[in-house]
C-alpha cells in the first residue's frame, strides 16, 4: 500500500512537472511565430495541459480499462469548466470576445452534444467513431490556424534561446509519458483496495490530478491578467480531451459507455450549455464572478452526488 501511494504520488509529481515544461516551452516556441493570446492558450497551451489526460486515457484503453479512459475525460472535462473557469472567474472577470461568443464556445458545446450521441447511440465508441472523432480534430485545428487571430512577433530579451525551448518540450513529453503509467497503475491499485470503483476514482481523483495543470495555468494567466489565454486553455482542452483523445483511444480499443451514468452525461452538457448561457445571456461579454459562484455551486453538487451513489 505504501509503495502504491509513493509511486502515485511520483507519477503524479511528474505529470505535472512534464505539463509545466511542456507548456512553457511550447508556448515559447508559439509566440515566435506572432500567434495570439487567445489562439495560444486554445492549441499549444490547450493541447499541452490536456497531455495528461491523453496519457491516461490511451493506457487505461490499451489496457483494456473503459471506465479509466472515458470517465477520465468526463470528468476532466467538467472539472475544466466548472472548478477551474469558476475559480479563474472569482480571481479576473474574463473577457469574452465576439469570436468566442459566436465561433469558440459553440463548437465547444457543439462536439459535447457530438460525444453524447455517439455514446447513447452505439453505446460507446467504436473504431470508425474513433476515426470521425480524428478527422474533426484534424478539420478543427486547420480551421482554427486559418481563422484564428495573429498578433505582430515582439522580440522578448527573456525568451530562452529556440534549443531550450524545444529540450523543453521533448523532456516535458517523456515526463508525462513516464509518469501517466505509473499514475493510472497505482491509482487504479489504490481504488480496487478501498473498494472504489474504477469509474469514481477516473472521474474525480484521476480527473483531478490530470487537470492540474489546467488550473495552474489559468490561476497564473489570471493572476497576470491574461484571461484569454485561461479561457483558450479551457475551451482547447475540452475539445482535444474529446476530439483528439477519446477519438486517438477508441482506435486504439473501442470504449464503452454502460457504467457511465445518464447523470454523468447531464453534468458534462450542463457544464458546456453553462459557458454558452453565461455569455449569451444578456448579451454579456465577460465570465464575471456571478458566473464563476455558480460555476463552483454546479461543480459542488455534482461531487456530492458522486460521493452519495458510490
Amino acid at each position: 500500500m505504501t509503495v502504491s501511494i509513493l509511486l502515485f504520488l511520483a507519477g503524479l509529481l511528474l505529470v505535472i512537472f512534464g505539463s509545466d515544461y511542456l507548456v512553457e516551452g511550447a508556448s515559447g516556441i508559439a509566440r515566435r511565430s506572432g500567434l495570439s493570446e487567445f489562439v495560444i492558450g486554445l492549441t499549444i497551451v490547450g493541447m499541452g495541459t490536456s497531455a495528461p489526460e491523453m496519457v491516461v486515457s490511451f493506457i487505461g484503453a490499451a489496457s483494456g480499462n473503459a471506465d479509466v479512459a472515458v470517465g477520465n475525460v468526463l470528468g476532466s472535462n467538467i472539472f475544466n469548466t466548472l472548478l477551474i473557469l469558476g475559480a479563474t472567474a472569482l480571481i479576473l472577470p474574463m473577457e469574452i470576445s465576439r469570436s468566442n461568443r459566436l465561433k469558440d464556445i459553440p463548437i465547444n458545446l457543439g462536439i459535447t452534444i457530438l460525444l453524447i450521441a455517439l455514446g447513447l447511440w452505439g453505446k460507446g465508441l467504436g473504431r470508425w467513431d474513433g476515426a470521425v472523432l480524428l478527422l474533426l480534430f484534424i478539420a478543427y485545428m486547420v480551421f482554427t490556424f486559418r481563422s484564428g487571430e495573429s498578433s505582430p512577433s515582439e522580440p522578448d530579451a527573456k525568451q530562452k534561446a529556440l534549443w531550450l525551448q524545444i529540450l523543453m518540450v521533448a523532456g516535458g513529453i517523456a515526463a508525462l509519458i513516464v509518469g501517466g503509467r505509473l499514475f493510472v497503475d497505482n491509482a487504479v491499485l489504490l481504488a480496487r483496495s478501498f473498494g472504489v470503483s474504477d469509474k469514481f476514482i477516473a472521474i474525480t481523483l484521476l480527473a483531478g490530478g490530470t487537470s492540474l495543470p489546467e488550473l495552474a495555468t489559468c490561476i497564473a494567466a489570471a493572476i497576470k491578467k491574461k484571461g484569454q489565454l485561461a479561457l483558450g486553455n479551457i475551451i482547447g482542452s475540452n475539445i482535444f480531451n474529446i476530439l483528439l483523445i477519446l477519438g486517438g483511444s477508441a482506435l486504439i480499443n473501442p470504449l464503452s459507455f454502460a457504467d457511465i451514468s445518464p447523470v454523468d452525461m447531464g453534468v458534462i452538457l450542463a457544464s458546456a450549455l453553462a459557458l454558452l448561457s453565461a455569455c449569451l445571456i444578456g448579451c454579456r461579454n465577460v465570465l464575471d464572478r456571478l458566473d464563476g459562484v455558480l460555476f463552483l455551486l454546479l461543480w459542488i453538487t455534482y461531487m456530492v452526488y458522486l460521493s452519495l451513489h458510490l
